[in-house]
């Protein structure tokens, strides 16, 4: 975006040499535009609502991702709340989490200006001012909304209550199922086809659901199966920690750690 152009009315240098533009421009520390009218290309300006848009999005994603945990039914994480502070104007037991309901709501905003950001692009004969009245009203307030909802996130992340005996009751909640890919793979290793495994275990997933059984009791109870695997290596696929084993790793890669 940071580029610049003293090339005349249409773009043609009648007026100056090329190498006093690019003279001009290295000494602002800006980049002299390849080719222009008598404005810079709005495609730059485009480009960088577009990224600032995708940002902002960013952040919705993982204020939905919060909103989502903090439902009631859910609950594993809280937005922090003030001593004081009011939840729900009807139910007075709620906390909602109204910092990433107001970040989602302004990433709506933002994306907004995606359609004045590429209807600018095309001008009249590549020389009218209509882009102009957008761009004083759409850039400062995109590039101060967005400086907002990253300050706002931020706080939220740095404010978050983590609810732990909630995550493991809904992580119990699925009485197992959500290791049955592992439990899968388990019993291919020992020497069963892909298709005898699925087949076996499929039917005690159903079960599990519907009866609210462990899935690893079955498993247990099943002798046939049993004679497969031992009761060590049965308790290891179904250990909650094991999925969390290269975590560490996964923020190191992106500079976390």
């Amino acid at each position: 975006v940071e580029a610049g152009k003293m090339s005349g009315a249409v773009g043609n240098f009648a007026n100056i040499p090329l190498e006093i533009e690019e003279y001009v421009c290295q000494k602002l520390g800006i980049k002299a535009q390849s080719i222009s009218t008598q404005v810079l290309p709005r495609d730059l300006h485009a480009a960088y609502i577009a990224i600032l848009a995708l940002t902002a999005t960013s952040l919705e994603r993982m204020a939905t991702e919060i909103r989502h945990l903090q439902r009631t039914e859910v609950h594993e994480v809280e937005e922090g709340f003030k001593k004081g502070q009011k939840g729900s104007s009807a139910m007075p037991h709620k906390r909602n989490p109204i910092g990433s309901e107001n970040i989602s709501g302004l990433s709506r905003m933002m994306r907004a200006y995606l359609i004045p950001a590429y209807e600018d692009i095309n001008l009249w004969h590549e020389r009218d001012i209509s882009h102009s009245s957008v761009e004083r009203l759409m850039l400062p307030d995109a590039t101060t909304l967005l400086d907002y909802m990253m300050r706002r996130l931020t706080k939220i992340i740095k404010e978050i209550v983590i609810l732990p005996d909630n995550i493991e009751k809904n992580l119990n909640a699925t009485q197992g199922l959500i290791h049955s890919q592992q439990v899968l793979l388990l019993f291919i290793e020992k020497g069963l086809s892909r298709e005898e495994a699925y087949d076996a275990i499929q039917p005690k997933t159903a079960i599990a659901w519907e009866e609210q059984i462990p899935l690893k009791t079955l498993i247990k109870e099943d002798s046939t199966l049993m004679q497969y695997v031992t009761q060590e290596e049965l308790d290891d696929v179904f250990n909650d920690e094991k999925a969390l084993k290269r975590v560490d790793e996964i923020y190191k890669r992106l500079g976390l750690l």
